[in-house]
């Protein structure tokens, strides 16, 4: 059952016209964004991929970003789209599905693989769509995310929070992502990233964020795949990340034993260092498109 995947488009190389060698076409990059955010979270990072890669005369290559179910305007799914619920409300079935709807809206772009890239609730995307299609994978990045599945406490955590989001059609049980801490970057505790991500916040469906809550609770452990991957990867990581912190993703790196993982540290960052420093973030991807 197909969802639907609003596709943004930030440089689209596919217009070369009708004699134009598909085989000399760059390798693209698709960007997956964040919970409890959209795709807006990668505007300043994905401008920074096409600035930095034309100052290094690098050849033209699509940089596209696909907007999960139930973030920014994308439609939350209905129950045959998102498929059986687990007795505790999770979506056990929901990651899947929606990792091949974005095969599909991939192939809709006229590209058959591209460098799949993405941060936090992107990341577990992006492993399930190399879990089930490794073939649309040329390369991979991993920003500020892990590989497990969720424990018992952090699935019950993630329903609590999704079923408040219904019953009162709020925002506010995740809100705490545009207050800062007493950790946090820089960036983070401004007035502009403050009222930036609440803003964004604020425009999401309560009923979308719930659905990518159910949806998480209920993807898989995706920590076998690790040493599936043979592809061009990298990982990022901020230094001041709660959850997704260097030392937490380490481990994952060196369970990449089919690719020789690129590891780029974000210093004064947190879990949202494609917001946070975007130009670093930026040239850790086009790092990872160069080799794929």
């Amino acid at each position: 059952m197909t969802m639907t995947i609003l596709t943004t488009i930030y440089r689209d190389v596919m217009e070369a016209g009708p004699g134009a060698d598909p085989a000399e076409e760059a390798v693209p990059v698709v960007l997956v964004h964040a919970f409890p955010v959209d795709h807006r979270v990668w505007d300043d990072c994905a401008a920074a991929i096409c600035r930095l890669s034309d100052e290094e005369g690098l050849k033209p290559f699509g940089v596209y970003a696909l907007e999960m179910p139930g973030a920014g305007r994308c439609p939350v799914p209905d129950a045959e789209e998102t498929g059986p619920v687990a007795d505790d409300g999770a979506y056990p079935e929901a990651m899947d599905r929606m990792a091949e709807s974005f095969v599909e809206a991939l192939k809709a772009t006229g590209h058959d693989k591209a460098v799949w890239v993405g941060i936090s609730m992107g990341g577990y995307l992006t492993l399930a769509v190399h879990r089930l299609h490794p073939e649309v994978v040329a390369g991979m990045v991993l920003c500020d995310t892990k590989s497990e599945g969720d424990g018992p406490e952090s699935r019950a955590n993630r329903l609590r929070i999704a079923t408040e989001c219904e019953e009162h059609d709020t925002v506010a049980p995740v809100m705490h992502f545009a207050q800062p801490q007493p950790g946090d970057s820089a960036l983070k505790k401004s007035k502009a990233f403050v009222d930036l991500f609440t803003r964004w916040i604020n425009e999401q469906d309560p009923k979308g964020v719930a659905w990518r809550q159910r949806m998480a609770a209920g993807r898989p452990d995706e920590t076998p795949q690790l040493a599936k991957i043979t592809v061009p990867a990298g990982l990022v990581s901020g230094t001041l990340d709660p959850s997704s912190a260097p030392d937490r993703m380490r481990p994952m790196k060196e369970r990449m034993t089919g690719t020789d993982a690129s590891f780029t540290v974000v210093e004064d960052a947190g879990h949202f260092t494609c917001v946070e420093k975007p130009d670093v973030v930026a040239q850790a991807i086009i790092d990872v498109q160069q080799r794929a």
